[in-house]
C-alpha cells in the first residue's frame, strides 16, 4: 500500500437536519450515498450527531454490526429488544453488538426531571460503526466507565477487540482488527498515533495541530493509509477519536 494522509474538512461532511436531529456524515449513510466514500479501514460510519431535547430515534433495526456511540455532552437514553438499557454520558463507553439482529432506540435524557426542573441541553454523541469478525453473532451490550482514565490526557483504548487490549479498561468489540481510542487534551498537551494500516483520526471538539499537516478543528477528520506515528497537540482544550485498523473491508 502507498502512505497516503487523507484530509477530511467538517464543511465538506453531508448532512442530514431535521427539526429534531442536526447529524453530520463523514461516510455514505442513509440516503447520502457516495460510491466513492463508503468507508476506511473496517470503520463505516462516523456521525457526528446533535439531538435536541424531548427527542431522538425511535425504536429501528441493525444487523451484524458492531456500534460504539461515544458521548460529548448531555446525555443518551438507550433500550434495546435484548432487555438492555442505559443512560450514556461523556466518559462512558457503550457498544452494541447488533448480530442476528436487535432493535433500539436512542433519546435525549433531557425530558427527565431532576428536583422538579426539566433538563433542556442537546446531546452531542458520535456514532461508529465497523463490521465484527463474522455474521450472525449473538446481539450483546456493553457499557463502561472510563473517565478516570481519561485524566491522564493520553490516548486511552475505548474499544478494542485486539489481544493486546485485553485487561485493558476498554469495552470488548466483536473485530480482532480493530480498536477505538481517546483522547482529552489541554492545550500543548499531545499524543502519538499508532502505527498501524489504517487510522481513522476525528476532531469531535477543539483545536490540535496535526504533525506534518497543520490545524484541525471540530468536525475534520484524517484517514491514514500504510503510516502512523504522528503526533497530535491540542491549540485549546480538545477531545479526539482514532481508529486503529489491521485489516480493511474488500473494495
Amino acid at each position: 500500500m502507498r502512505p497516503q494522509v487523507d484530509v477530511r474538512r467538517a464543511g465538506d461532511r453531508s448532512r442530514t437536519q431535521i427539526s429534531w436531529l442536526d447529524s453530520k456524515h463523514s461516510f455514505s449513510f442513509g440516503d447520502r450515498f457516495d460510491p466513492a466514500n463508503t468507508h476506511h479501514g473496517l470503520l463505516l460510519v462516523n456521525n457526528d450527531d446533535l439531538v435536541r431535547p424531548g427527542s431522538g430515534f425511535e425504536t429501528h433495526p441493525h444487523r451484524d454490526m458492531e456500534i460504539v456511540t461515544w458521548v460529548m455532552q448531555g446525555s443518551l437514553v438507550h433500550q434495546d429488544s435484548t432487555g438492555h438499557s442505559g443512560v450514556i454520558y461523556p466518559g462512558l463507553a457503550q457498544r452494541m453488538s447488533a448480530g442476528t439482529g436487535i432493535l433500539h432506540s436512542e433519546k435525549n435524557d433531557s425530558w427527565r426531571l431532576n428536583g422538579g426542573d426539566a433538563h433542556t441541553e442537546p446531546v452531542h454523541f458520535v456514532q461508529m460503526w465497523v463490521v465484527p469478525d463474522e455474521a450472525g453473532i449473538v446481539p450483546g451490550y456493553e457499557q463502561l466507565e472510563i473517565d478516570h482514565e481519561l485524566m491522564s490526557g493520553g490516548l486511552v483504548p475505548v474499544a478494542s477487540g485486539m489481544d493486546k487490549h485485553d485487561g485493558a479498561s476498554a469495552i470488548r468489540i466483536k473485530n480482532r482488527y480493530a480498536a477505538l481510542h481517546a483522547a482529552r487534551l489541554r492545550p500543548g498537551q499531545s499524543i502519538e498515533l499508532p502505527d498501524a494500516p489504517f487510522l481513522h483520526l476525528f476532531v469531535p471538539r477543539g483545536d490540535v495541530a496535526l504533525e506534518g499537516v497543520g490545524p484541525l478543528s471540530a468536525g475534520d477528520a484524517v484517514r491514514f493509509t500504510a503510516t502512523g506515528g504522528q503526533r497530535v497537540t491540542a491549540v485549546e482544550p480538545a477531545e479526539i477519536l482514532v481508529w486503529e485498523m489491521h485489516a480493511r473491508i474488500a473494495d
